[in-house]
């Protein structure tokens, strides 16, 4: 399975980016896709994920309300939606797929592939 991510870039404080991510190959089983990201010097965290049979939503309390993840089935695709972009939000993001339950997926450790990381910078 590769995963291609797309969307990256700078912003101001305040805007909005929007993040793809295909999944291709042997895509025939998909459980969850998400999002992690790791800022300079920080440990990688959770941001969101989503449940690919029935669209339930995961979200970071640092993102709630700002950031939103959704899928298209048929491209195997993950978008994650991001408004009122923060300084603290600048990281490379990272997308991840999971084709079987690994117990979570609010952890990297739930996933079984992971995308090449796309930087997002925001400015104030």
């Amino acid at each position: 399975v590769q995963l291609q991510a797309f969307g990256g870039g700078s912003v101001q404080s305040g805007g909005s980016l929007r993040l793809s991510c295909a999944a291709s190959g042997r895509t025939f089983s998909i459980y969850a896709m998400g999002w992690f990201r790791q800022a300079p010097g920080k440990e990688r965290e959770f941001v969101a994920a989503i449940r690919w049979d029935s669209g339930t939503t995961y979200y970071a309390d640092s993102v709630k309300g700002r950031f939103t993840i959704s899928r298209d089935n048929g491209q195997n695709t993950v978008y994650l939606q991001m408004n009122s972009l923060k300084p603290e939000d600048t990281a490379v993001y990272y997308c991840a797929i999971a084709q079987t339950w690994r117990g979570t997926v609010v952890r990297g450790t739930g996933y079984h592939y992971w995308g090449q990381g796309i930087q997002v910078t925001v400015s104030s």
